[in-house]
């Protein structure tokens, strides 16, 4: 059973990540559209269908099969490496709330923020996710 909550867990990954490199580009494009344009209405129904029916079920499914191996006692809690790896899985959580208020704000026309800041977010998973690979890959600690 631990190998189908592997794959699973590498699946739902993929699919999150996919989601949050993508998001904050749809923001990016958001921020030149007038309000009330249909390019604006376009994208706040792009923005909303990718984090609600690919990044926000994928990142549960991340967590459910992570707690699931988890659970099954494949990770050896001594280690460093894997409390960084939670660490920094958190903190890639807490990015995808950012995105979760900054698509609200685009919702209600409430984009306070300019095209540089969300170029400059849409790096942050690019390098939660490289710790991420790093501590499960090689281990350094």
């Amino acid at each position: 059973m631990i190998e189908w909550f592997k794959a699973l867990h590498v699946i739902s990954v993929i699919a999150w990540m996919a989601g949050m490199l993508y998001l904050p580009r749809l923001f990016v494009y958001h921020t030149t559209a007038e309000i009330g344009s249909v390019q604006s209405e376009t994208f706040k129904v792009m923005e909303r269908r990718l984090f609600r029916a690919i990044t926000t079920p994928a990142m549960i499914a991340t967590w459910v099969f992570g707690l699931a191996m988890v659970g099954h006692g494949i990770v050896d809690w001594g280690s460093i490496w894997p409390w960084v790896k939670a660490a920094f899985v958190i903190a890639l959580s807490g990015v995808h709330g950012l995105y979760a208020r900054h698509l609200k704000a685009f919702a209600q026309d409430r984009n306070d923020k300019p095209q540089k800041y969300f170029r400059m977010l849409n790096e942050v998973p690019t390098v939660l996710m490289m710790v991420i690979v790093i501590m499960v890959i090689v281990r350094p600690f």
